[in-house]
């Protein structure tokens, strides 16, 4: 997959018309703020019943930071909303961009072994869990880089910012 197949886009997830949309959930899978929040309200009733229908991993965590657990869209014009956990950013020192990057590397397994061929990210940990945007969209162009190659059969993938710093902060990152 060549760079032209990163596709940045400014506007609103939830109105994404792919295979499937990334949420920036939290362990709980049960709904929260921003994007997580936005989702779950777009999606319906029924996105909820089936987060709680996701088993724990251990008490109150259905998905480890750095995971990706699935769902049906319900609602929402995509297929599947894919849940991952990203860090809370606590100064780079502890792992942050090693499990950012697992996010979107691992979303990516997911689409390929779900047979997706579009998929769109919001800025994962760029809301409350406070990542730096100019970090994070280093973070997750250099991830998709590596995970994106010419047997990988996705045909785009989209970076959804809500706003206008991820979108310029992506851009930038891309090189364009």
């Amino acid at each position: 997959m060549s760079n032209r197949a990163i596709i940045v886009e400014q506007g609103d997830i939830t109105r994404m018309a792919v295979d499937a949309i990334v949420n920036a959930a939290n362990q709980q899978m049960l709904g929260g703020g921003g994007v997580d929040g936005a989702i779950h309200r777009a999606a319906g009733p029924e996105l909820l019943a089936a987060c709680r229908a996701v088993p724990e991993v251990r008490p109150g965590v259905r998905c480890p930071v750095g995971s990706v657990r699935w769902t049906p869209a319900f609602r929402l014009p995509s297929r599947h909303v894919f849940h991952t956990v990203g860090p809370v950013w606590r100064g780079g020192g502890y792992g942050e961009p090693e499990l950012l990057a697992s996010c979107y590397r691992r979303c990516v397994e997911l689409a390929v072994y779900m047979g997706v061929r579009t998929l769109a990210f919001p800025a994962i940990s760029c809301g409350v869990y406070g990542y730096p945007l100019d970090q994070a969209a280093e973070v997750s162009v250099a991830t998709l880089r590596n995970s994106l190659n010419d047997e990988t059969p996705l045909d785009a993938v989209y970076l959804v910012a809500f706003g206008q710093d991820m979108y310029q902060a992506w851009l930038t990152a891309l090189g364009d």
